[in-house]
């Protein structure tokens, strides 16, 4: 189902990266880089990610001009178990807190039910947030990096950092003008260190019934990005839409490969985790947006539902993917 919004404006954003993003292609764009290491002058790696992530909230807050009483909901969720990050951040604030899982699709569902909210009139200013980090989804998904386990050239490396945005009824100069909830796909795919090939397929469902249901071509867009598909997933993607007639290879770019640079940097085939696609779009893409070198953008970001209780029982990798339309306003 998409969903088309009238009402939906992107009031602003605040976004934390850390030491790998500070070296990737968009390091300019951050609101804040934190790149002495990955603690973020914490303990913990966990205590880390609820700090940047609790940090970047409370500075869109105050960017804004705008007290906790003035938000209506807060929607956030990370790959941490239980939403950890998210959970204990909130712990900080006086705001209604709405707590979701889509793995590193999450930032589009929050935009999706936040979008809904505020179209419906439930809502009038809503903080979409998210966040990852690397050294807690090493240790949680695979294995903790003083393993010294090998990793393939399909691996994504995860993200280190916290991006929010905020959703209004208030006019502005972008807006979100649509959203396509995705639907959970599943090609058999059991190879955790290939997530670009579990995703693809939940990508082109969505893609394409976002298309289907707008009646609209690829080219309406100037730009659509998938949020960790990395550079394999990314050519898996394409290669698939084209066994449906749809050609998005002149368009499009995925946010594991905006955020690093794969060929200086040793991140394998790209970045992954909730934060990539959030990071970009809350840095990079907004502010281009607003310097007219994009008017129309449609972000999809990638889940997989990696269970490793599941794999262990030799269980497949679903996947999910939820698309959002960005326009300049008129």
């Amino acid at each position: 189902m998409t969903n088309k919004f009238n009402n939906v404006y992107v009031g602003d954003s605040y976004t934390i990266a850390s030491v790998y993003e500070k070296d990737g292609p968009i390091a300019d764009y951050f609101d804040k880089v934190y790149d002495k290491d990955l603690y973020y002058g914490c303990d913990t790696f966990e205590k880390a990610e609820e700090k940047m992530l609790s940090d970047s909230i409370e500075n869109l807050i105050d960017k804004v001009e705008y007290k906790d009483s003035d938000i209506d909901y807060v929607i956030s969720g990370d790959l941490e178990n239980q939403i950890a990050a998210s959970d204990y951040a909130l712990r900080h604030f006086d705001i209604p807190f709405l707590g979701i899982f889509s793995a590193c699709a999450t930032f589009g569902e929050g935009l999706l039910i936040g979008a809904n909210l505020i179209e419906g009139k439930r809502a009038k200013n809503i903080i979409v947030s998210t966040s990852s980090h690397n050294m807690m989804a090493e240790k949680q998904f695979r294995n903790p990096t003083e393993y010294g386990a090998p990793k393939k050239k399909t691996t994504t490396w995860t993200s280190t950092g916290a991006a929010c945005m905020l959703l209004t009824n208030k006019k502005g100069k972008i807006k979100i003008t649509s959203a396509t909830c995705g639907k959970v796909q599943d090609k058999n795919v059991t190879d955790v260190n290939n997530m670009g090939a579990v995703m693809a397929i939940a990508a082109a469902d969505t893609i394409e019934r976002h298309l289907v249901d707008l009646n609209i071509k690829p080219n309406y867009y100037d730009l659509i990005l998938t949020g960790d598909l990395g550079c394999y997933g990314k050519e898996i993607l394409i290669d698939y839409l084209k066994t449906k007639n749809i050609d998005i290879s002149k368009n499009y770019e995925d946010c594991g490969l905006i955020l690093y640079d794969i060929k200086k940097q040793n991140v394998f085939a790209g970045a992954s985790g909730p934060a990539s696609s959030a990071l970009v779009l809350c840095s990079y893409l907004l502010k281009e947006m607003e310097r007219g070198k994009y008017k129309k953008i449609l972000l999809v970001p990638t889940g997989a539902i990696f269970s490793p209780t599941r794999t262990f029982q030799k269980d497949s990798i679903p996947s999910i993917a939820h698309a959002i339309s960005f326009e300049v306003s008129e």
